[in-house]
């Protein structure tokens, strides 16, 4: 992230290899760096390209003193590229179109470190960024909201940045996003609580405890992908002691499934400018994270000690092979699932019906597994790559 003064017009580069704290850390020594006089401090990703009236549009909401965040969208110049990046691109749509706008209406956004605007006296009221948390950016929100502070945020683009090239950069963004919710949710869940300590107010406590909700639900839908595994070998080595849990799996599996799905597709075709097929697009590669999502979730609600890995953009595409190895837990996996249910109507026979819609709900719980495999094929194989240069995407439209 780079740092410039509002008061200067000079710009001073800092290249810190290995320095404590990872990228808050970073971010707290520039800070210390900044002009006495700055009022407002910028971050920005390097790879963004950023429009030059961004300054001139958002500085003066800080006319408000209880105004300390202003938070312009996340954007990407690089769908075109091909079905991948396509794909990708839309997914995150879905969080500005959808999240951020009904947050904006409950002051409760999540501040994304690109972007954003600070007031520095607030930045420095607060402690500067949170060098214990992967998610530096978003507890940094959080805690301006926990001291009575205001953010405002806009949905019209002022820059634009490079998404993941790979499968696996895709999937690790994602998985060190979660496991720093899970920390944020750690470390300030006495103020989060209903009667908490801090300023927070309660459509703020509900929107940041609603938002993690779903990847809450990933991590629970796991175990229950774990249990149904060992269940289905119990029922094929002790096929008459042993029945299926039916009810249970039928209301968490198609339940979750279907609501995360069918919720997202619904709210996407009614505030999101996409096509029908970009809606698809979407909540495919949403649900191929689900997975990554999942481990994060129970990973960073134990353990504390995830470094920072900087996201690798830019990169050459990957061979076949690592294509397939991108996806390979994720892959094994969806093969127990197949082989389990398969094993149970190889044992028990179809005359059963539980255990048909026994192998049929662990075919259900298989697809988020299936669909990271897919997106990682959709990532390398040459044929979803586009044959000639495409228009960018334009802006997307305030809703």
């Amino acid at each position: 992230a780079y740092f410039a003064s509002l008061a200067r017009p000079t710009f001073k580069f800092f290249h810190l290899p290995k320095w404590p704290g990872y990228k808050a850390g970073a971010l707290n020594y520039a800070l210390t760096q900044t002009a006495p006089d700055a009022e407002i401090v910028a971050t920005i990703d390097s790879d963004y390209k950023v429009r030059p009236e961004w300054l001139k549009d958002l500085v003066p909401y800080f006319a408000d003193p209880e105004v300390a965040l202003m938070q312009a969208p996340q954007d990407y110049r690089d769908a075109h590229e091909d079905l991948f990046k396509r794909m990708c691109f839309w997914e995150y749509a879905g969080f500005f179109h959808l999240g951020m706008k009904t947050r904006d209406e409950r002051n409760a956004i999540i501040q994304h470190g690109t972007m954003a605007l600070i007031r520095k006296s607030a930045l420095e009221e607060v402690g500067g960024w949170g060098e214990w948390c992967i998610t530096e950016d978003a507890e940094l929100g959080l805690r301006l909201f926990e001291k009575g502070y205001r953010a405002v945020y806009t949905e019209q683009s002022y820059g634009k940045g490079l998404m993941p090239d790979s499968f696996e950069a895709y999937r690790k963004q994602r998985y060190r996003w979660a496991y720093g919710a899970m920390t944020i949710m750690r470390g300030h869940w006495r103020d989060l609580l209903p009667f908490g300590r801090s300023r927070l107010n309660p459509a703020q406590r509900y929107q940041f405890l609603a938002g993690w909700m779903p990847w809450i639900a990933d991590g629970l839908q796991l175990m229950f992908v774990y249990l149904a595994i060992a269940w289905s070998i119990g029922m094929m080595w002790m096929p008459d002691k042993i029945e299926p849990p039916l009810t249970l799996y039928l209301i968490v599996t198609l339940g979750m499934f279907f609501f995360k799905v069918g919720k997202s597709m619904w709210l996407y075709a009614s505030k999101v400018p996409c096509s029908l097929a970009d809606n698809l697009g979407a909540a495919f590669a949403g649900l191929s994270l689900s997975y990554a999502v999942s481990k994060a979730v129970w990973r960073g609600l134990f353990t504390s000690n995830l470094p920072f890995h900087r996201t690798p953009k830019m990169e050459n595409q990957p061979a076949f092979i690592r294509g397939l190895v991108s996806a390979r837990e994720e892959t094994a996996i969806f093969l127990m699932l197949v082989l389990s249910g398969a094993g149970v109507i190889w044992q028990r026979g179809t005359v059963e019906p539980t255990s048909t819609l026994w192998c049929a709900l662990m075919l259900v719980q298989a697809l988020p597994f299936f669909a990271a495999l897919i997106m990682s094929m959709i990532n390398v194989l040459p044929i979803f790559k586009w044959h000639r240069a495409t228009a960018p995407l334009p802006d997307l439209p305030s809703t």
